[in-house]
């Protein structure tokens, strides 16, 4: 072989943005063609956005998606990359006129060949084998006298298909497009697939990923590149745009013109990156230019408060405070220090009024009057939102939602949940890190520290903890990660070595409160089980796990 300059684009497209997407694949395609680049590579379906859902099987939209690829065919000409080979994930169409997931191989102004995705993902958060064809055939390109294969994302996480079609095809390099969202830990197990690939074709392994949020997703980037023998030959950062330019000479030989290796954060950082960028490209992409939420003191909206200035920035975050009776004067005076400490937006809303009103003419008591507390605060951050045009943060956390720790159309309302897929014990490891981060910068922190160290409480009655109600939220997230994340039922989970109270209560808790998780604003997934598009439990379900009520 001779040798080709690749260039891995990891670059962030908006859904349906077929001219925003098409601009970015041109501007970053003209940067990697100035570097020389042979081979420029975009991630999955990065013209139209990923993931598309049943936009495509959208006739209007098959129709504009087919007119903008082909014009970028010759737009690449112009940008000064028509010499290069671009490889960029786009909408395609079968045979049968079924809408196909492909990679698209342009060069020279002309679409040069397709490949259609072989494995269609139908777990998780994906349904793609409902909406796609796939494809049985590989395809090898010549990029400058090289011979490089092409497989797309879930191509390289089963068997067969096509890596197995090109074991023997005496590959110099294979090229994967992917739009893998992010997961905690979920880095290390794509660079041991790549591994495991290249050594299976004998060849070294190109990966390029998407980055950015799009709903309940994030993209994470993290482009890398693994030789022939499986050794970690580069590797990009992740949750920014990045282009990573390489030469490869022959297996085993590849220099890397740009950094070697990004640094790697470790999984805490990661996922508070995530839910930074889950929430500013889902205000960016939905038109939103501030945020609003309620500030109670507790941990939970002193994370959110300063995930949202990290998003948007802090002068575009409101903080509203909302005291009821029985807020305690540590609650008020920690939700200001905590606007203080960020420089949000701060203001005060006292609900006692409000409350009394309807008291007087309802006359509720116990559970009903708690939620009607947490109902005025509810209705005052979604007046102030259609009055001034703000995106209303939930912030609930997983644990929370898991057991309907929360209540619906009262602090449950809003248009996206930060912490949705965020485990209580997560949530301070969170405000942990973040502190330290300020502190490494040189700046303050941004979480008062007694948010974080006072036991939690929703303070809507007098001497109020979450302790009283639920189990040591420890102990709660590990039953919640054997039940909900590993699907153990209870007699696993006894076996496991929980108390059988602790089963009982968490369980019944959890299966009861399906209805509230499914009215629940959206939020990012960070874990491998995020409620949602993850989970997927029927509200009206008779079952019940053996001894619970």
């Amino acid at each position: 072989m001779t040798s080709i300059r690749v260039a891995l684009a990891q670059t962030n497209s908006t859904v349906g943005d077929l001219d925003g997407n098409a601009a970015t694949v041109l501007r970053v395609a003209s940067a990697a063609a100035a570097e020389g680049a042979d081979l420029i590579a975009f991630g999955e379906m990065v013209l139209t956005g990923y993931p598309i859902e049943d936009l495509a099987v959208r006739g209007s939209f098959q129709r504009a998606a087919a007119a903008r690829l082909s014009a970028l065919a010759g737009d690449l000409v112009s940008a000064g990359a028509g010499d290069a080979v671009v490889v960029v994930g786009a909408l395609g169409t079968a045979a049968d006129g079924r809408p196909t997931n492909t990679a698209v191989v342009l060069h020279q102004g002309r679409i040069v060949t397709r490949y259609t995705k072989h494995h269609l993902p139908n777990y998780g958060v994906f349904d793609e084998f409902r909406i796609f064809a796939s494809g049985n055939e590989p395809v090898v390109v010549d990029v400058a006298g090289s011979r490089v294969g092409l497989a797309i994302c879930e191509d390289i996480w089963q068997d067969g298909g096509t890596v197995e079609q090109l074991t023997d095809d005496s590959l110099d390099l294979l090229l994967v497009i992917n739009g893998s969202p992010y997961e905690r830990g979920k880095a290390p197990l794509r660079v041991r697939l790549g591994a495991q690939r290249a050594r299976e074709v004998g060849a070294p392994v190109a990966y390029v990923n998407l980055i950015g949020g799009q709903d309940d997703l994030v993209f994470d980037g993290g482009s890398f590149v693994v030789d022939v023998d499986g050794e970690l030959l580069a590797s990009g950062p992740t949750f920014v745009e990045h282009l990573l330019v390489l030469d490869v000479d022959a297996p085993g030989q590849t220099v890397v013109r740009d950094a070697a290796f990004a640094r790697r954060a470790d999984d805490t950082e990661q996922m508070y990156d995530a839910v930074v960028l889950g929430l500013r490209d889902y205000a960016a992409k939905n038109g939103f230019r501030s945020v609003i939420l309620g500030l109670s003191g507790g941990i939970d909206s002193a994370l959110v408060a300063a995930i949202a200035a990290d998003a948007v920035g802090a002068e575009n975050v409101v903080g509203v405070s909302m005291p009821s009776v029985y807020s305690s004067a540590h609650s008020r005076t920690d939700a200001e220090d905590s606007a203080q400490r960020i420089g949000l937006d701060y203001r005060v809303q006292e609900i006692a009024s409000m409350v009394d009103a309807f008291q007087g003419a309802l006359g509720l008591s116990g559970t009903a009057e708690e939620n009607l507390q947490a109902r005025m605060r509810g209705v005052i951050l979604m007046a102030l939102s259609n009055a001034e045009g703000h995106l209303v943060l939930a912030t609930g956390n997983k644990s929370e939602l898991a057991v309907g720790y929360s209540t619906i159309y009262g602090d449950a309302v809003g248009g996206y949940a930060p912490l949705k897929d965020v485990s209580k014990t997560r949530v301070w490891e969170l405000a942990r890190f973040r502190n330290a981060r300020a502190l490494d910068a040189g700046g303050v922190e941004p979480i008062p520290e007694n948010s974080i160290t006072k036991p939690p409480s929703a303070e809507l009655r007098p001497g109020q903890r979450d302790d009283q109600s639920l189990p040591d939220y420890e102990l709660l997230d590990n039953v919640l990660d054997a039940y909900v994340e590993n699907a153990l039922g209870r007699d696993d989970l006894l076996a496991s070595g929980f108390a059988p109270e602790v089963v009982e209560t968490v369980v019944s808790l959890v299966d009861r409160a399906e209805w509230k998780r499914r009215q629940y604003p959206i939020g990012p997934k960070v874990t491998a089980m995020a409620f949602g598009r993850d989970r997927r439990l029927p509200i009206t379900n008779a079952f019940r796990e053996s001894g619970a009520d």
